[in-house]
């Protein structure tokens, strides 16, 4: 075997990009709108009654409803110095918990979005809404 040979054997063919064939583009039938809703309170009891309320008016104009679903209470905890001098390691711990509920309204229609904004809630209890 000549030395031409070899190489034409061994020589590493070029590769050719080539285009990938796309799927046909369908349109999309239903476009699926969430209301969420993330409501935060530093009484879980107060957060529980509040939320009940928001989905009580959700269900009166048959909504679908997702929820309530609980996330991580959030924990803040401060450490304080009881003495200012000689006694520094008596110290008292204090914590503020945060408990947070999340509810997915699927496909509002204004009547739902109207009773929710009119919707007295109780002091301390805070709420985001997002269309998504």
């Amino acid at each position: 075997m000549s030395t031409k040979e070899t190489t034409e054997k061994t020589a590493v063919k070029p590769r050719v990009a080539r285009a990938k064939a796309k799927a046909p583009v369908t349109p999309k039938k239903d476009v699926i709108q969430k209301l969420r809703i993330r409501v935060r309170a530093y009484e879980h009891k107060i957060l529980d009654a509040s939320v009940k309320q928001i989905m009580d008016t959700a269900l009166r104009f048959d909504a679908t409803i997702l929820g309530p679903i609980p996330l991580p209470t959030e924990i803040k905890k401060y450490t304080v110095n009881r003495s200012a001098f000689v006694y520094k390691n008596a110290r008292e711990q204090f914590e503020m918990r945060v408990h947070k509920r999340l509810i997915d309204i699927m496909n509002p229609n204004a009547k739902i979005i109207e009773s929710l904004t009119n919707l007295s809630l109780p002091s301390g209890v805070n709420i985001d809404v997002k269309m998504m």
